[in-house]
């Protein structure tokens, strides 16, 4: 069975349980659960119920997929994401985001707990990613292309829109909220960076270094969907903090900021599918039966 046909069985099975088709997909990282309480109407899937799906072994991921509105929005939620590190192939960890473009999503926002590089940040700081670098050592669309998804040789001159960011910003102050904007580094954990090999990050141009994401939104990307990037600071990266590194702090830091990222998300989601920041890119769906 190809990757297609896996997909497309995922993505039946979805239907049988809500037709309804989401046109944005939210991705939640370490310990950002709780910005889903805003949702109405939902209808929860355990991803160990989906086909094809990787199960979640990571504390903070809770491993399911939400359906449901926000105003009048119906929205794609992943609680939870698989990683490089876990063991798993790139084409598990980005199986996920392949299932929300065929189910209809057309913008795609990536959430992630991230150390800061960028020594203005601090512990619950917000960022905007505005470009990435991929230090993970593999790139997820390698191998044999489907055009079904996309093309061969995806553009990433804005890997993340644009016209998404500037609509998070208009909201961010709306809001009172301080949202800075920066590069994110991502490498292959599981360990967090050496103090060297942070300074060699910030010499590269990162503000904050993290172990997801950037395949997510490749893929996205590959899929013709507009993606908006938001990371919060967890932690300052080995060298700038003066204790170690740990994953328990990480959770710590990220229940702290919940509330302001669930006012930040709650407000900004339903906008993102107005006419304005529409993609006019076609959909995997919509390539196919163009062939």
């Amino acid at each position: 069975m190809t990757l297609y046909e896996r997909v497309r069985e995922a993505v039946a099975f979805i239907r049988q349980r809500d037709a309804r088709r989401p046109s944005v997909g939210l991705v939640l990282g370490s310990g950002l659960g709780a910005v889903v309480e805003d949702m109405a109407d939902v209808v929860v899937l355990e991803y160990a119920e989906i086909p094809h799906f990787p199960t979640t072994t990571v504390l903070g991921h809770a491993g399911r997929l939400l359906l449901g509105r926000l105003a009048t929005t119906t929205i794609a939620v992943l609680q939870g994401r698989f990683h490089y590190y876990e063991g798993y192939a790139m084409e598990e960890v980005t199986f996920p985001i392949r299932v929300l473009g065929l189910l209809g999503v057309r913008r795609l926002v990536l959430t992630n707990a991230a150390g800061g590089i960028n020594l203005r940040f601090h512990p619950g700081s917000l960022m905007l990613i505005a470009d990435h670098l991929n230090l993970m050592g593999v790139n997820p669309l390698r191998g044999p292309n489907d055009e079904r998804f996309g093309p061969r040789f995806p553009d990433l001159t804005q890997v993340y829109s644009p016209r998404l960011r500037a609509l998070a910003q208009d909201v961010a102050r709306e809001l009172g909220l301080v949202l800075e904007e920066g590069v994110y580094a991502a490498v292959s954990g599981p360990s967090y960076e050496t103090p060297a090999e942070v300074r060699m990050l910030r010499q590269l141009g990162a503000d904050a270094v993290g172990m997801s994401t950037v395949p997510e939104a490749i893929v996205a990307r590959h899929m013709g969907m507009d993606v908006l990037g938001l990371s919060v600071i967890a932690n300052m990266a080995a060298g700038i903090a003066e204790r170690p590194l740990r994953h328990e702090d990480v959770l710590d830091a990220t229940a702290r900021v919940q509330q302001r990222l669930r006012a930040l998300l709650t407000r900004l989601l339903p906008r993102l599918s107005q006419g304005e920041v529409a993609s006019t890119e076609p959909m995997p769906e919509e390539r196919a039966e163009r062939r």
